[in-house]
C-alpha cells in the first residue's frame, strides 16, 4: 500500500475502532491514538511503510499548532510573574534527571558518555502530551497549569542549548562566536515579533476579521511563519510556535483565531500521535527489559518527586506541587533527536535507541492516567498527606473575569440594551462577529469579546453560564439554540432572554430553556401603534421621531 492517501485512510479507520473500545473503556483518547499507530506500524501491518518522511510533517504540524494555541493563551506579565519558578524547577528538574539517570545507567554497565546522553534523552518531559492533556482538562489557567507550561518553555530552551553543545562538540567552532550569535539572533527576532505584533498585526487584523476564511488563513501563515523563522535561526519549532501565539496573546480576536484552527490542530495532532505509536520498534525485550524497567521506574517516580520537592521549597501548595509533578512523568520526543545526536558523534552506538522507546512506550501510557486522574490520585493519598501537619502554604488560583450580563449581538436591539444598562453599575460584556461593532464598543466601558456565536468552541472558552443574565439579540434560531442549550448544560441558573421573528420559533427557544422570548416586530407594532393612537399627525411630530431616530442610530 503505497498511496498515502489510502495510508492515512486505513491509519484513520484503525484509530476509529480502537478509539471507540478505548472511550468505552473511559480511558484517554491519546492512548487509543498510540496503540492504533503501534498496529498500523512495523511490528504488525506496517502500513506507513515508504512515506515517513510525509507522516513527520503531519506530526509536527500538529506540535506547531497546539502549541500556538497554549501561546494565544499566555501574555507578557504571565511570563514575568511564572518566569522565577520555571526557570528553578526547569533547571533543578533536568540536573536531578542527568545525574541520578546516568548514575542508575553506569550501574548498568553502560559506558560513561552513552549513559550521559541516553540520560540526557529521558531528561525532558514531553510538551505536546502535556499540554493537549492540560487542555482537554481545562487546567491550562489553574495555578500549577501556568507553572506547568513554563516548565515546559523552559525546557525546550535547555533543550536548545543541548543541541547547540552538541554541535560544537562536532564541529570545534569556538563557544564565545556562537554564543554570541545566539543572542543576536533571540534579539532580532523578539524585536521583529514585538514590532509586529504591536504596530501592525492591530490594523491588519481589524481589516481581515471580517471575514473568517481571511481570518484562518492569516492565523495558519502566522503560526507557520514565526515558527519557520526561529527553525532557519537555529532555535526549536516549538519555541516559535510558542511566541507565534503569544505575540496574539493581547489580540481582541484570540479566542475567535483559537476556534477557527481548533479541528485543523486536533487532526493533526491524533496524527501525532498515530506517528509516535507507528515509531515504536522493538530490538529483542532480552537485551533492553531490565534499562527499560529501570529507566521508565526513574521517570515515573523520581521526576515527580524532585518537582513536588523543588514546588514546596518555593511555597507552592501540596496540591499544586503533587498535580505539576505528575506531569513531568514521561519522555519527550526530543529525546530521539538527542539520541541521533549521539550516534552522529559515536557515543551512541547500540541498542539506545531501542531502550528509549520503551520508556517511552511505558512512561507516556501511564503518565497520561496519572495527568488525566492527579485530583483524584491526590484526594487518595490525602490522609497520608495530612500526617505531616497542614498545609502552611496557600495559592489563590486565577479567577476568570466575570460579568452580570451578556449580550449577544450588538447591532439592533443589543446596542440599545447595553447603552441603557451601562449606567447601572453591572458589568457587562458584549459578543459581536462584526468589526464595525468593535469600533464602536472600543471607545465605551464595555468589554467586547469578538467571534461568531454559532461556533460552540468559541462559545465554551466564554464564562456566560457565571453570569446573571444573557440577552440574545442575534436573528439565526440554531445559533440561538446553540448558546442556550451550552448554558443550561452547565446547569446554571443564569437567566436567559432570546429573540424570535417567527412565531413558530418560539415554543423551540422556550424548549431549549430560554426564560423569555421576545419578538422584536410585535414590540414595534405595539409601539408605532401607541405612537399613532397618543401622538399628532402633524409634520412637525413626525419629524421630531425622525430625529430621535437619528439621535439613536449615530449613538
Amino acid at each position: 500500500m503505497d498511496n498515502i492517501f489510502l495510508q492515512i485512510s486505513v491509519l484513520l479507520a484503525i484509530t476509529t475502532v480502537v478509539a471507540f473500545f478505548v472511550r468505552l473503556l473511559k480511558q484517554p483518547l491519546i492512548i487509543g491514538y498510540i496503540i492504533a499507530g503501534i498496529i498500523g506500524g512495523p511490528l504488525f501491518f506496517n502500513i506507513v511503510h515508504g512515506g515517513e518522511e510525509m507522516y513527520d510533517a503531519f506530526a509536527q504540524f500538529g506540535v506547531i499548532l497546539l502549541l500556538f494555541v497554549i501561546g494565544l493563551n499566555l501574555n507578557l506579565n504571565h511570563l514575568k510573574e511564572i518566569g522565577r519558578t520555571s526557570f528553578i524547577t526547569g533547571i533543578g528538574q533536568v540536573v536531578f534527571t542527568i545525574v541520578f539517570g546516568s548514575a542508575i545507567l553506569l550501574w548498568l554497565d553502560f559506558p560513561l558518555w552513552t549513559s550521559v546522553f541516553l540520560a540526557g534523552a529521558i531528561t525532558f518531559s514531553s510538551t505536546i502530551i502535556i499540554m493537549k492533556l492540560l487542555m482537554e482538562k481545562k487546567d491550562t489557567e489553574t495555578v500549577y497549569g501556568r507553572h506547568t507550561i513554563g516548565l515546559m518553555i523552559v525546557q525546550d530552551l535547555i533543550a536548545v542549548a543541548m543541541i547547540i553543545a552538541i554541535g560544537l562538540m562536532r564541529t570545534g567552532s569556538g563557544v564565545s562566536i556562537e554564543l554570541a550569535l545566539l543572542f543576536l539572533k533571540i534579539a532580532i527576532l523578539s524585536a521583529a515579533v514585538i514590532l509586529c505584533s504591536r504596530y501592525i498585526l492591530p490594523g491588519f487584523l481589524r481589516r481581515i476579521s471580517n471575514s473568517g476564511e481571511m481570518l484562518f488563513l492569516f492565523t495558519v501563515a502566522w503560526c507557520f511563519g514565526v515558527a519557520s523563522a526561529f527553525f532557519v535561526a537555529g532555535f526549536s519549532i516549538e519555541i516559535g510556535a510558542i511566541v507565534a501565539g503569544i505575540s496574539l496573546a493581547s489580540s481582541p480576536f484570540k479566542l475567535e483565531i483559537g476556534s477557527r484552527i481548533r479541528a485543523l490542530r486536533d487532526f493533526f495532532l491524533v496524527l501525532f500521535f498515530i506517528v509516535l505509536g507507528t515509531q515504536m520498534g522493538m530490538s529483542p525485550l532480552s537485551d533492553i527489559w531490565l534499562p527499560g524497567i529501570a529507566l521508565s521506574l526513574f521517570i515515573l517516580i523520581g521526576n515527580p518527586l524532585i518537582l513536588y520537592f523543588l514546588f514546596r521549597l518555593l511555597k507552592f501548595t501540596r496540591r499544586n506541587s503533587f498535580l505539576a509533578g505528575l506531569t513531568a512523568a514521561q519522555v519527550s520526543e526530543f529525546g530521539f533527536v538527542l539520541l541521533y545526536a549521539g550516534a552522529n558523534l559515536g557515543f551512541v552506538t547500540g541498542r539506545e535507541l531501542s531502550i528509549f522507546t520503551m520508556v517511552a512506550i511505558i512512561t507516556i501510557f501511564i503518565s497520561s492516567y496519572l495527568i488525566i486522574y492527579g485530583e483524584k490520585i491526590y484526594r487518595y493519598l490525602l490522609p497520608w498527606f495530612n500526617m505531616f501537619g497542614a498545609d502552611r502554604h496557600r495559592q489563590a488560583e486565577k479567577v476568570s473575569e466575570k460579568f452580570d450580563i451578556w449580550i449577544i449581538g450588538y447591532h439592533r436591539i443589543g446596542g440599545y440594551v447595553a447603552e441603557s444598562l451601562r449606567e447601572s453599575g453591572l458589568k457587562i460584556a458584549l459578543v459581536d462577529y462584526d468589526p464595525d461593532a468593535a469600533k464602536r464598543i472600543r471607545d465605551k466601558n464595555i468589554s467586547l469579546f469578538f467571534g461568531d456565536a454559532s461556533d460552540i468552541e468559541f462559545i465554551e472558552n466564554l464564562p456566560m453560564a457565571s453570569s446573571k443574565l444573557v440577552v440574545i439579540t442575534i436573528p439565526a434560531l440554531d445559533d440561538q439554540l446553540t448558546v442556550i442549550q451550552h448554558i443550561r448544560q452547565s446547569r446554571s441558573e443564569t437567566f436567559i432572554i432570546a429573540n424570535a421573528y417567527q412565531y413558530s420559533e418560539i415554543k423551540q427557544l422556550y424548549n431549549a430553556g430560554a426564560d423569555y422570548v421576545m419578538m422584536p416586530h410585535l414590540v414595534g407594532g405595539n409601539w408605532i401603534a401607541g405612537v399613532l393612537k397618543k401622538g399628532k399627525w402633524t409634520r412637525d411630530a413626525f419629524a421630531q421621531l425622525r430625529n430621535e431616530q437619528a439621535e439613536m442610530l449615530a449613538s
